[in-house]
């Protein structure tokens, strides 16, 4: 299954689906089917040990139809082109269906972030910087941060650009830290729109927030804020999991001990986390659990076609891009299981990275109780435009968000028109 699954038939087969209920021809999305640039680069590393080894690196954009790309930097071993270029394009419709004025990119580097001390990290985010500079800038593809990579990076890959280039760039990426130009509130801006996308879905459908079970595949920077702000807003967090595992307590877990544990190293795991009453479980056995809501924040394709008729959550909201296999959606559709698509509910992060990006350019700086209620008034119009459109229509809510974004990103193509 690894070794066949292409994320990019995914995207691919939700846009053209979209393209036929809004009666596109072929002609209309052809140019869209295909990434803009791709470029991919060798990073020569000296290594604290004194070899040289050389990594593996990507920086895909794959539309610009709508203002500059924009898309995080994944530090991971299984990044690959495909993935890439499946990320990039989520990012292209992702901005779409929040209407903020970008395109979508994606970078990556194969390596394990974990294995890797702070100079040789780095020493690849500047040389993979360095790299990809001809293709960066604030008009033109703003990175971000992603699995594996964190605000530090970004101020490493802000101050390489802005050496390259003799003068100070803030607006190059987005996620810095706030000493260089970053927004507060960006660190948990994703996981502050999935938690508003939860609560939104959960009204539409009547479920109370209080005391509803949910369980968080994925304890980065996204699923750890996501459980946080969940288990602060009383919904009861029986599960959680990463790389080493996951952790069970049906009368729900210590969210913030859990978070505190993991925040002091980077190298802490759940497998050393110790608490009365927790049941040890595996990754694909939280998947399965039978709770109200399922949040898959880790990686994609971790529910697909093997596993998709296990699954007992009544709504999966998709925090992670990509996470459920494009033929495990018929499956969970016919089981009932409501789907709020990653286009929609993880938008948070690049709503505040255009937050932060605005800020640079006009050299402002907004407090975070004013960051995240202009999230707030973005997330929820775009959740509400994506319901209507899915009840209106009859389909699915992935169906409703790429119908939004497919013809936002068609229509200004179509504006533009085709150069020369």
């Amino acid at each position: 299954m690894a070794n066949t699954y292409n994320p990019y038939d995914n995207v691919l087969k939700t846009v053209k689906d979209a393209a036929d209920i809004l009666g596109y021809s072929e002609s209309d999305i052809e140019a869209i089917k295909y990434p803009e640039r791709e470029l991919k680069v060798a990073i020569p590393v000296c290594m604290d040990d004194g070899t040289t080894h050389v990594f593996e690196g990507y920086r895909i954009q794959h539309s610009t139809s709508r203002g500059p790309a924009k898309g995080g930097i994944r530090f991971h071993p299984a990044v690959n082109e495909n993935e890439v270029k499946a990320l990039a394009a989520w990012m292209t419709f992702k901005c779409a269906v929040v209407n903020i004025p970008y395109g979508g990119g994606k970078g990556g580097v194969i390596c394990d972030p974990n294995k890797l001390s702070e100079r040789e990290l780095r020493a690849i985010t500047r040389r993979f910087t360095a790299a990809i500079a001809p293709l960066i800038g604030p008009d033109q593809d703003i990175p971000a941060p992603d699995v594996g990579s964190n605000a530090t990076v970004m101020g490493w890959m802000m101050d390489t650009y802005s050496m390259l280039k003799g003068h100070c760039v803030h607006g190059v990426v987005t996620g810095k830290p706030i000493e260089l130009g970053g927004a507060l509130g960006r660190n948990e801006a994703t996981g502050r729109g999935v938690m508003f996308t939860t609560k939104n879905i959960l009204n539409k459908l009547n479920v109370p927030i209080q005391g509803t079970t949910v369980a968080v595949q994925g304890m980065g920077n996204v699923g750890s804020i996501t459980a946080k702000l969940l288990n602060e807003e009383g919904m009861k967090v029986v599960a959680v999991s990463d790389v080493s595992g996951g952790i069970y307590k049906a009368d729900g877990l210590n969210i913030p001990a859990i978070i505190d544990y993991l925040s002091k190293d980077r190298k802490n795991l759940l497998t050393g986390y110790e608490e009365d009453g927790i049941t040890r479980i595996t990754n694909e056995e939280l998947l399965e659990l039978d709770v109200k809501v399922l949040i898959p924040a880790a990686l994609e394709n971790q529910i697909n076609a093997s596993n998709a008729d296990r699954i007992k959550a009544d709504i999966i909201v998709e925090a992670a891009n990509g996470p459920i296999a494009s033929e495990a959606d018929a499956t969970l559709n016919q089981k009932g299981i409501t789907v709020v698509p990653d286009i929609l509910s993880n938008a948070g992060g690049v709503v505040v990275s255009y937050f932060e990006w605005v800020q640079n350019i006009q050299s402002v700086s907004w407090t975070e109780k004013e960051v995240n209620e202009k999230l707030k008034n973005i997330m929820d119009p775009a959740f509400e435009a994506v319901w209507n459109i899915a009840q209106k229509e009859h389909t699915t809510l992935r169906t409703g968000a790429y119908l939004i974004a497919v013809k936002r990103v068609v229509e200004a193509k179509k504006a533009r028109a085709i150069w020369p």
